[in-house]
C-alpha cells in the first residue's frame, strides 16, 4: 500500500515532469529534479509523474531511474507517480519493484515500445506485469499510441475485470477511442485519466477524473484551475483560450523540447535538448520564448497568483 499521508488518488492535475539534466551531459540533475517537485506542488498539481514520455525516461539507465525516484520520494509534498517503461516485461519488472522499494506511490505503464505487437501479446505483458508486482501500489495501464501500440478498448475491458488495475490513461487525442473508455467507466469502477493536452478540457468535461499533463510542467497554475473550474462545472473562457494558444506553440516542436524551454522561462532547470534543433527551429524556439513571457506576464495580470 502507498504510504500514509501521500496515498495517490488519481484526481485533478498529475504534472508530467521534465528530467532536468546537465549542460553537455544526458546525466539527470538531481538538484534540479528536486526543485521541479517544489515548483509543481506549489503551482496546485495533485500529484507528480516521473519519468514518463515527456521525462525522456528511455534516457536513462535503471541506476539513474532508481536513483531519481528515490530523492524525489524524500521530497515531494505530492504523491509520485512513476513511469516503468521498457522494452521487455523483465525490464518494466525490474523497474517496477525498484521504483516501489524506492518509495514511488503509483506506477504508470505503457506497452512495451518500439517493436510492435498483437493486442493478445500487450494483454499477456500486462497480466504478467501485475502478477509479478502483485498489489503493492495501484497500477495504471498507458495508452500511447504514439510510441507503443494502441490498446484496444477489449484489451482495457478484460485488464480492468482482472480488479488489478487502478485506472487507464489515455494520450490518443482521439475523441471516439475517449468515449469509448468513459462509456466503460459507467460500466465499471475505475480511474479514467486523460493524457493529451490538446484535448483534456473535452476529457474533462466527458468523464475524465484526473488529467496528467506535460504541459503543466510549465504552468501548474493555469492547468490546475482550469482542471478546478471544469469540475465545478465552470467555463474559463479566456484561461481556456489561453491555454490552447500555448498548446499550438508547444506543437511546432519535437516534443519535449517546447515544455523544456518554457520550464526555463519559469526559473527552473531543463537542460537543452537531447537533439540538436534546426537553425529555423531555433528562430521559432527564440519567438516562442518572447511571445511566452508576455504571454505569462499577461497571466499574472489577469490572475495574481502566477507564481515566479
Amino acid at each position: 500500500m502507498a504510504r500514509a499521508g501521500r496515498q495517490l488518488e488519481l484526481k485533478g492535475v498529475i504534472a508530467s515532469a521534465v528530467t532536468p539534466h546537465r549542460d553537455g551531459s544526458e546525466d539527470p540533475d538531481y538538484s534540479s529534479c528536486l526543485d521541479m517537485l517544489d515548483f509543481l506542488a506549489a503551482g496546485g498539481a495533485k500529484a507528480i509523474c516521473l519519468l514518463d514520455g515527456v521525462g525522456e525516461f528511455f534516457n536513462y539507465g535503471f541506476a539513474d531511474r532508481q536513483r531519481l525516484v528515490y530523492l524525489a520520494a524524500k521530497r515531494s509534498r505530492v504523491p509520485l507517480m512513476v513511469g516503468v517503461g521498457h522494452t521487455t516485461l523483465a525490464g518494466a519488472v525490474q523497474l517496477a519493484e525498484e521504483a516501489i522499494g524506492a518509495g514511488a506511490d503509483g506506477l504508470l505503464l505503457m506497452p512495451p515500445y518500439f517493436f510492435g505487437y498483437e493486442q493478445p501479446e500487450v494483454e499477456a505483458f500486462y497480466r504478467e506485469f501485475a502478477a509479478e508486482t502483485r498489489e503493492a501500489v495501484p497500477l495504471l495501464i498507458a495508452n500511447a499510441p504514439r510510441n507503443a501500440t494502441g490498446l484496444a478498448v477489449d484489451t482495457v475491458r478484460r485488464l480492468l475485470d482482472t480488479g488489478r488495475f487502478a485506472g487507464v490513461s489515455d494520450a490518443s487525442g482521439d475523441a471516439a477511442y475517449f468515449e469509448e473508455l468513459a462509456g466503460l467507466k459507467r460500466e465499471r469502477d475505475f480511474a479514467l485519466v486523460t493524457a493529451d493536452d490538446a484535448t483534456a478540457a473535452r476529457a474533462l468535461r466527458s468523464g475524465a477524473d484526473a488529467w496528467l499533463s506535460p504541459a503543466a510542467c510549465a504552468v501548474p497554475e493555469l492547468a490546475s484551475g482550469l482542471a478546478e473550474a471544469i469540475a465545478r462545472g465552470e467555463e474559463l473562457v479566456e484561461a481556456e483560450a489561453a491555454f490552447d494558444e500555448l498548446m499550438h506553440w508547444i506543437g511546432r516542436f519535437p516534443a519535449p523540447a517546447g515544455i523544456k524551454r518554457a520550464v526555463e522561462l519559469r526559473g527552473q532547470k531543463a537542460g537543452p535538448p537531447l537533439v540538436p534543433l534546426s537553425p529555423a527551429t531555433g528562430q521559432a524556439m527564440d519567438e516562442f520564448a518572447e511571445w511566452f513571457r508576455e504571454w505569462f506576464k499577461a497571466r499574472q495580470a489577469g490572475s495574481g497568483k502566477a507564481g515566479r
